[in-house]
């Protein structure tokens, strides 16, 4: 179920009918993991027609009123608002993912190790994006976040110096990755790419105030330099070359150790979750199908915009009162991190306790026919009743 605040929210701007679509897909999202509107049309509950819902549910994904800085801005502002304090510094991720032939860049928070999507643009062409597109799926998040102070992080497509003098000017702290060929001119020194720095593993270095690329002789930036030492005998083939404006060389590499949560995310947005990449929609209809998979993941797991996140925040709910064993595998004592993520913990859950619903006849015969477990089977029933309380 979509949050009530958010469905009085979506009663000013959908129907009736409108709203009940809305809710009945994301709730297939939920349970199907699918987002092929053949799929959904095949799942969905309603007595028409198999063509019929497909045509139905093609109709709704063209609505107009499904814009991102319409239906999704407000609801994702309302969920940081929960998780985070104001004043508190929110690491944004930029990236760019392809999906088959959809060329897309995504601005996403970082929570609980999970990246939360904010914004994001389908791009009209394959291959990098330029300053005036990052520039775009940037400028919403400013105004968006503008209670706390953010740190805009991103791989090495992002490296060009004009973006990180604009977020400067912005007074919005960046850390972006460089390639091992840039120059840098760090004070009193010669221009020298950063391959040829002597670095070995475990060095964390900040030439501060450098001139980085000899085209710009204009701006200083701070560069950071970091080689992870030998863990499990992996060894990171190269260091980090980070440009930033921060000063703390060690906060600097851990708000980018963050980065990788994106990656997490496009994977559950694939074959890891919703099968996104897989979806022959047309663009129109990608932007409404990542809008809902977004309204699914805002409290749960990997599956979408709506209902990625709707997943992660269940899957915290379930953990909060300490039955995600019931859900999926615990942790190992040697772990840093869970075996599953929240998402992935509010997906299944959700899924579970609708498996019962539907095939209790069948689980009540089958506890019988060992009834010296019954206990273990009271405990399970009992975690069950109370996650559906959550969910």
């Amino acid at each position: 179920m979509l949050p009530e605040f958010y469905i009085n929210y979506l009663k000013s701007y959908l129907k009736d009918s409108e709203l009940l679509t809305l809710q009945i897909l994301v709730w297939l999202l939920q349970v199907h993991k699918e987002v092929k509107i053949e799929k959904l049309a095949s799942n969905f509950p309603y007595p028409i027609k198999c063509d019929s819902r497909r045509k139905k549910i093609k109709r709704f994904l063209i609505l107009p009123v499904l814009s991102v800085t319409l239906l999704w801005l407000p609801l994702i502002k309302k969920i940081i608002e929960t998780q985070f304090k104001p004043g508190e510094t929110l690491t944004v991720i930029i990236d760019r993912t392809q999906w088959e032939k959809n060329n897309i860049l995504m601005a996403s928070v970082v929570w609980n190790n999970r990246a939360l999507p904010l914004y994001w643009l389908l791009l009209n062409k394959q291959g990098a994006t330029n300053f005036y597109e990052q520039v775009a799926v940037i400028k919403p998040i400013l105004r968006l976040l503008k209670k706390y102070k953010i740190v805009v992080i991103g791989d090495r497509e992002f490296r060009s110096t004009a973006l990180a003098s604009w977020l400067g000017k912005k007074k919005v702290g960046y850390i972006f990755r460089l390639n091992k060929t840039t120059k840098i001119k760090p004070k009193y020194q010669k221009y020298q790419a950063l391959k040829d720095l002597q670095i070995k593993p475990g060095d964390r270095i900040i030439y501060p105030r450098s001139l980085v690329t000899e085209e710009n002789l204009k701006d200083r930036f701070n560069v950071v330099i970091y080689w992870k030492r030998k863990y499990k005998n992996q060894q990171n083939p190269e260091p980090w070359y980070l440009i930033t404006n921060l000063q703390n060389k060690d906060e600097v590499i851990k708000l980018y150790s963050q980065r990788m949560a994106i990656e997490a995310m496009f994977r559950d947005y694939k074959k890891g979750g919703y099968n996104l990449e897989g979806t022959k929609a047309n663009e129109q209809r990608l932007t409404s199908l990542i809008l809902l998979v977004a309204h699914r993941a805002s409290l749960g797991s990997r599956e979408g915009e709506i209902a990625y996140t709707f997943s992660s925040l269940k899957g915290l709910k379930i953990r909060k009162i300490g039955h995600q064993e019931y859900i999926n595998r615990l942790k190992d004592k040697e772990d840093k991190y869970s075996k599953h993520s929240y998402f992935w913990t509010g997906l299944y859950g959700s899924t579970w306790v609708l498996g019962m619903d539907i095939c209790w006849e069948w689980v009540e015969k089958l506890m019988r026919t060992t009834r010296n477990k019954l206990p273990f089977y009271q405990k399970g029933l009992r975690a069950m009743e109370l996650i559906q309380r959550r969910l």
